[in-house]
């Protein structure tokens, strides 16, 4: 079903740049259609972010593939994606064989994407709480991908990440952000290249924004 409209998608993100097999190859995989609410079933396939309650939004596709090329890491790796919102970053990095570990902190859209991760039996590990927080449990990560931009980018985060391991997070103000992609060279050293012209939902939380 909508294999016409994924091949077509996919070949709108070769033309914006996006090269990596893996994460295209995910993208044609990964049903859109089922993490976008009913009423907008048909619109699944175009690159755009989409509502889906409660103030939150369901990434563009094109943003979705540039954060987890940008991310570069190989199957197997362990990714934490903070802001779980519809469930699709997630499925596309277990699509590419990434153990995943995501925190929502809206109860009821994690309840939502929660049963849906169980009816599609994706094994993703989840959580509700301050995503700015992270998941110490589970540190350090290979990746963290932040899909919610914030004014810092938190401390918290930066000590879960593994050594050379990578992490892609909106900063700015709530009306743009610049995407940055750091690389943890060692405990207090990272490399960071910057990408701009992003907007995403606030990362609310205590490193966070304190309010919507």
């Amino acid at each position: 079903m909508y294999e016409k409209e994924r091949a077509s998608l996919v070949e709108i993100l070769v033309q914006k740049g996006i090269s990596n097999q893996s994460v295209l190859n995910a993208m044609n995989s990964v049903e859109r259609h089922l993490f976008v609410p009913h009423a907008m079933v048909s619109h699944a396939y175009k690159d755009t972010a989409m509502p889906i309650g409660y103030g939150q939004t369901i990434s563009q596709p094109y943003t979705v593939a540039f954060m987890t090329q940008a991310l570069n890491l190989p199957t197997g790796s362990k990714i934490l994606e903070i802001g779980t919102g519809s469930g699709y970053q997630a499925a596309i990095l277990l699509n590419m064989g990434m153990k995943v570990y995501t925190i929502e902190r809206n109860e009821k859209i994690y309840a939502t994407t929660l049963k849906l991760f169980e009816n599609m039996n994706l094994r993703v590990a989840a959580r509700c709480s301050d995503g700015t927080i992270g998941w110490d449990e589970f540190a350090p990560y290979d990746g963290i991908i932040v899909t919610a931009g914030g004014p810092t980018i938190p401390n918290n985060l930066k000590k879960q990440m593994a050594i050379n391991g990578r992490m892609v997070i909106p900063v700015g103000d709530k009306s743009g952000q610049t995407l940055y992609i750091l690389t943890k060279v060692s405990e207090t050293e990272f490399e960071t290249r910057e990408e701009p012209n992003f907007a995403f939902v606030p990362l609310i939380g205590r490193e966070g924004w304190k309010d919507a």
